[in-house]
């Protein structure tokens, strides 16, 4: 398996969520589905799971690429996310890549792609994040170990230099982490399953290719490690049962699409900290700190408004902002405690997992 050192820069793929926000996006459930999915990893990580399992891991590479025959017309092609435009911009020839997406970085890794996919033999298909082209491997020393590198987006991926990976990845013209796929009689009406059999494909020394899957056979947590997980689990579970109401109404602020209700700047707060590697404090304090984070963002918008009517959108979203936390004064301290409570438990079971 490749390791990798993670190294954070100020951007982030805002189509990312973290396992946290699912009380966030759908309220009570989502809690509880966050919920019941660690107290899955914890009984696969303890051996009382039943059955193989396997996680799906998150790969931080970049562009997307959609790759694999078109049902329409049996010609194999490569796209972007405007694959699925009103228009697909469906790429067959360079000469289509150019036209479709003009010049630059992800268009020469489109046009590798396009090259060299092809030798896969793919049936189908297939998303997923490119992780590097011949030009991004680099050779670094980390942490006294000199390792082949590349950092296709936000993390920065090392293996040892000397190793087998390496040289296999050094071959290679360009790689490919895959983890959806999509089947379909036309493109409009392609569905997608996630989850990549990688294995599936031929092999070939000029694409470097993982899915995103992970089985887990041989279960790693002592007693000990186990008691501590689950008493985070059990006590999350006692604060969802308090922040139903405000929790179901940040799952009714999610659906509306606003970047400045309480629940979409919430989301922001949480991932800023949880991207920068910021440990989380005591729940009362990070209430605290979310609610002056708030404030200072209204205070920021209408600062940028030369008139008070543009002024005077922020003040009514901090008056309401106000009333709310008001109203949901106990509500709001426990949605904090669950969701700190999730992310105290993911990051104890990462931490089993990276030993994997």
């Amino acid at each position: 398996m490749l390791s990798f050192k993670q190294t954070l820069h100020e951007d982030t793929n805002t189509h990312l969520e973290h396992l946290e926000d699912e009380i966030i996006n759908g309220g009570v459930a989502g809690a509880k589905t966050a919920i019941l999915f660690l107290k899955s990893l914890k009984d696969m990580l303890s051996g009382s799971s039943t059955g193989k399992t396997v996680v799906t891991v998150k790969w931080d590479g970049a562009p997307a690429v959609f790759a694999g025959i078109n049902p329409e017309n049996g010609k194999f092609f490569v796209a972007t996310k405007s694959l699925f435009n009103k228009t697909p911009k469906i790429n067959y020839t360079n000469k289509d890549i150019s036209n479709n997406h003009g010049s630059g970085g992800p268009v020469d890794k489109l046009k590798v792609a396009l090259k060299y996919l092809p030798e896969l033999g793919m049936k189908g298909i297939f998303q997923g994040d490119i992780m590097f082209t011949k030009e991004d491997l680099e050779q670094e020393n980390i942490d006294g170990v000199t390792s082949l590198t590349f950092t296709p987006n936000t993390v920065t991926y090392a293996v040892p230099d000397d190793s087998d990976l390496a040289s296999t990845i050094r071959k290679a013209k360009i790689g490919v982490v895959w983890h959806t796929k999509y089947t379909g009689d036309t493109i409009a009406g392609l569905s997608a399953s996630f989850g990549v059999d990688a294995k599936k494909f031929k092999k070939t020394k000029n694409v470097w290719f993982e899915d995103a899957s992970l089985d887990l056979v041989n279960p790693s947590m002592t007693s000990k490690e186990i008691k501590t997980i689950e008493g985070l689990i059990a006590k999350t579970k006692g604060a969802l049962k308090l922040s139903g109401k405000f929790l179901n109404l940040l799952k009714k602020e999610s659906a509306k699409k606003d970047q400045f209700t309480i629940s979409a700047l919430l989301k922001v707060f949480f991932n800023t900290k949880i991207r920068t590697g910021i440990h989380f404090a005591q729940t009362k304090k990070t209430v605290k700190e979310f609610q002056e984070y708030y404030i200072d963002r209204m205070v920021k918008e209408m600062s940028a408004k030369k008139t008070d009517k543009g002024k005077q959108k922020y003040k009514q979203y901090e008056k309401e902002a106000k009333k709310t936390w008001k109203k949901y004064a106990k509500e709001i301290h426990f949605t904090f405690a669950t969701y700190l409570g999730i992310n105290d438990a993911k990051l104890l079971i990462v931490k089993q997992l990276e030993k994997v």
